[in-house]
Parts: C-alpha cells; structure tokens; sequence
C-alpha cells in the first residue's frame, strides 16, 4: 500500500529547499504548482494545506496554516505573508498581510501591506490599503478601503460588520469607497472607523476621519472628512414593493462610475510608483503582475455589473432611455489609458519630485511614500484625482439625463 501524498516528488523538493512541512503527509500540491515559485526562506506549512494553482506564488516568511486547513487557488502571496486558516482564491497579498481562521477571500482581493482580518472574514472584490484592520465575523466584498498611517493608527471594521452588495433584483452595481485612492496611497490620511454589529448599503461613499457609530446602518453618502454617523432605524411598517424602480439611479450609476475611476487611478499608481518597489522583492515581478490582474478583474466586475443594471432599468424615461444608449460609450472611458495633457505633466511633476525625495531607493515603500515633502505628496494626490476628474466629465458629458456628481463627488 502505498502511503505516498499525491504530490510527493514535489512535497520532496520543498523540503530539500529547506521550507518546513508539518507532517508532509497530509500537504496537497497541485501537478500545475510551480515550486519554484515558492521560496526557500522562511516559508513554514502547518498540517493540512493546499496549494494549487499555476499563477500561485510564497515568498519568502511565510506561514500557511498555523490555525487550522489552508487553501490556496492562484494566489501571490509577498513576503512575511500569514494566513492562518480558511480559503483563498484569485487574490495577491502583500508584505505582511495576514488572516484569521476561518477567512473566505475569493477573487479580486489585494491586501496591501500589514492589512488584515480576524476570524471568519469573508472578502471577495476587496482592496485594502496599509494596515487597514477587518474585525470578526465580517462581509466586506466589493469595496476600497484605505486611510490611516500605522498598525497604531489604522482605518479599521468592527465586528459583526456587513457591506450589503446584493439587492432585491439581484443587482451588484453596489462598490463602496471608504476613503479614495488620490488621497489613500499618501498613507497620511485619518483613519476611518466603522463600528461593529452595523452595515453600509452600497454603492456607498465616506470620506476619511469618519465614525459610524456601532450598530449603525448608513445607506446615505457621507464624502465630507470627520464626520460622525448616527444612523436612524427603519420605521416598521409593510409596504408595496416595485421592482426595478431605481429611485436613486444617478447616484448608484455616478458612484459606480467613481469606484471605477478610482480603479484606474490606482492602477496607474501601480504602474508608475509601486513597480519599482516590487522589483527589489524575491518574485516581485510576479506579485505585481497579480496585482495589476486583480485590478482588471475588478475592472472587469464592475463594468458588467453596470452593464447588467442597465439591462433592468426600464426605459420609459429620459433617464433611462439615455443610459441605455450610451452605456457602452462610458464603459470604453475604462478600456484606454487616455488621460489628457494636464494629468500628463501633473504625473511627470510628481514623478520628478518622487525621484528627488527618494533618491532612487526603492527599499521600503511605506518609509518612501510617508517621507514625501507635503508638496511632492500634493502633487501625487493632484495627478491621481486628475485621471478621476477626466473619467467623471467623460461619462458625465455622455449621461446627460442623469445628474450624477455633486460638489463632493469626486
């Protein structure tokens, strides 16, 4: 009888590399795993792991399984990585993210450095900025979240949280931002605090410094910095329900169209600023490659989200019927990178003062994004809300019978 794990030649070469396997026998590895995208330093895989996957990647101090089962399906994990138990599928982490028991993250997940989660955390179309912190028991799928400076000083979930993305037509045009990207990836923004046993009822907006108060329930936007959010209660009582009335359409169509904005701000802020940082990693070519992919898999999300939206929304009126027509020209504003000249010599400026302030050492990317002078970081956050400002005009000018951005909208 042979006792032999179904991936024993490659079980055998990773303890030959020196990583440290309790009880290989109960390891999976899929035949598609590339082992040699799996480090030799530091990784450490406690019972009963799985790893498959061709586009799987461990750097280096990683510790898989230390809490219960692992599973890994096509993840890139960076260096000092730590999930601890649960499932986790199509999603990159970087330096030093780490998850509880029990967490489920599907597809499109970045966990940026040091974000992480506690027990029973389920994500999936989630971005999180340095050191932002998910409580227990939490659904926080389709959302950004950033703002903070530290693990001393982090955006942060209560427990018992919820960000409803699923409405009664079956809708998920639902992407929420707590915080933004031109501001967030300064990393000196106020942290924003969501208190437990509460919920947010995307698509939803909040600016950072805010407090929603435990048990609170906001289904309003709240873009304004440092404010307090009570929310009230529903009123009891039955009503007539109408389907597909969509009430609210410019505001779930303009904040799907800022999400999305922001999805392109950020990528441009991978392409030009973090992929030098990358570069100094052991696989830090693959890990950005996976970040860039769960950014088109996020982009790719929303658009049909938006898509499917329209498809429902009845078009016995100008609103309706105008969206209708020009749907496909808004999403084409997210297939090009056309940012216009000013957005241009906006990034060159701030390029040219990243490069003076940095000195080239692209060593540590927190150290070099919170030693900018308050100018360069200005000037980042100019270029970075430029890109969203021309999308937001450019769908605007497109989607006439709707009034979609307030003052505040972007």
């Amino acid at each position: 009888m042979d006792l032999k794990p179904r991936a024993h030649e490659k079980i055998v070469q990773l303890i030959n590399k020196g990583i440290t396997i309790h009880n290989p026998l109960t390891l999976d590895i899929g035949d598609e795993v590339n082992v040699n995208r799996i480090s030799s330093s530091g990784v450490t895989i406690y019972p009963g792991c799985r790893i498959y996957g061709e586009k799987t990647v461990i750097s280096a101090g990683t510790t898989l399984g230390k809490e219960g089962p692992v599973t890994i399906d096509n993840c890139q994990l960076g260096p000092a990585v730590e999930l601890n138990a649960g499932y986790f599928n199509k999603s990159v982490f970087f330096q030093k993210a780490n998850m509880a028991s029990g967490a489920h993250v599907r597809e499109g997940c970045i966990l940026e450095e040091e974000a992480n989660g506690a027990h029973c955390v389920g994500l999936k179309q989630t971005i999180l900025f340095p050191f932002v912190t998910l409580g227990s028991l939490i659904n926080f799928c389709d959302c950004l979240m950033a703002g903070g400076t530290s693990r001393k000083d982090h955006s942060e979930v209560g427990s018992s949280y919820i960000h409803f993305n699923f409405t009664p037509d079956g809708n998920k045009t639902t992407p929420s931002l707590f915080g933004d990207v031109p501001r967030g990836v300064m990393l000196n923004q106020p942290a924003i605090f969501l208190g437990g046993q509460g919920g947010v009822v995307g698509p939803a907006r909040l600016g950072y410094g805010t407090v929603v108060a435990a048990g609170s329930e906001v289904r309003d936007d709240v873009p304004e910095d440092r404010k307090l959010v009570i929310a009230r209660s529903h009123p009891g009582g039955v009503k007539d329900f109408v389907a597909h009335a969509y009430k609210n359409l410019s505001r779930i169509v303009g904040n799907n169209v800022i999400y999305l904005a922001n999805l392109a701000a950020l990528e441009q802020w991978y392409r030009h600023i973090r992929q030098p940082f990358f570069s100094r990693q052991e696989f830090g070519a693959l890990i950005f490659a996976g970040a860039v992919e769960k950014l088109a898999i996020a982009k790719t999300e929303r658009l049909s989200r938006l898509k499917a939206l329209v498809e429902k929304v009845p078009a016995s009126n100008a609103a309706g019927r105008n969206l209708r027509e020009n749907i496909d020209r808004v999403c084409e504003l997210f297939q090009t990178e056309s940012q216009g000249s000013d957005v241009i010599a906006a990034r060159d400026r701030f390029l040219a003062g990243f490069q003076a302030s940095t000195g080239g050492n692209t060593q540590d990317y927190i150290k070099a994004i919170q030693g900018l002078p308050p100018a360069v970081a200005q000037g980042g956050t100019a270029w970075l809300q430029g890109i969203i400002d021309i999308v937001c005009k450019g769908a605007s000018s497109k989607l006439t019978a709707l009034d979609m951005f307030s003052p505040n909208t972007n």
